[in-house]
């Protein structure tokens, strides 16, 4: 594959990539900054050519990391299974996380308590449920459980029941006390804790029905 460099042409629907032709055949294709130290009639060894590929990979594997990124947060697992799905060579994966890290963007520590954070926030659950979340998403243990600290589950549970309040406000009390008991039970809460939440929206109901 080695050979001299014959054409540099910017691709038509991605003006940061640019396409390679080597003894007037297309070789590979570089981002524009790569392209940049290439110029037309420049001699490339197979070395030269296989340094150039890897760059490239390393390129599209960071700016698809960073695309996953957009969407929420990722653990350090979640990113490498996802660049593995995309079937990246190991040591491109190595160093994107590499990087991915050494820019603050791979932190499980912080991705923990933004993901408690914003379950309280938007879905409140119970420590166990959070606990077994964050598992699955391949954090450690000592993280885990510095993010979960500080949790209230009582408080927990009555931000997740008050929202329903209104909705069952014309259940019979057998009823009310069912469906909140499944409701929170389905949330990962003890007996005690979801007791506490059902009997303390129940005395709410019976307040504002008076």
């Amino acid at each position: 594959m080695a050979g001299t460099i014959t054409k540099l042409e910017v691709q038509k629907k991605n003006k940061e990539r640019v396409n390679v032709f080597i003894d007037g055949d297309y070789a590979l294709a570089v981002t524009l900054n790569v392209a940049l130290e290439l110029k037309k009639g420049q001699q490339l060894s197979d070395t030269e050519i296989e340094r150039l590929q890897q760059q490239d990979q390393r390129h599209k594997a960071y700016n698809r990391a960073l695309s996953y990124l957009s969407f929420r947060a990722r653990s350090r697992v979640e990113m490498e299974r996802y660049l593995r799905g995309k079937k990246y060579e190991p040591d491109v994966i190595a160093d994107t996380l590499a990087r991915l890290a050494e820019e603050n963007l791979l932190d499980d520590a912080a991705f923990a308590e933004a993901w408690v954070e914003d379950r309280s926030r938007f879905k409140p659950k119970s420590a166990s449920a959070l606990r077994y979340e964050l598992r699955q998403k391949g954090l450690k243990a000592a993280d885990i459980e510095e993010a979960l600290t500080d949790l209230n589950e009582v408080e927990l549970a009555w931000q997740a029941l008050e929202p329903k309040l209104h909705q069952w406000q014309r259940l019979e009390e057998p009823d009310f006390r069912k469906k909140a008991m499944g409701f929170l039970g389905r949330r990962g809460f003890s007996y005690e804790i979801v007791r506490q939440a059902v009997e303390r929206g129940w005395q709410r109901l019976e307040e504002e029905d008076r």
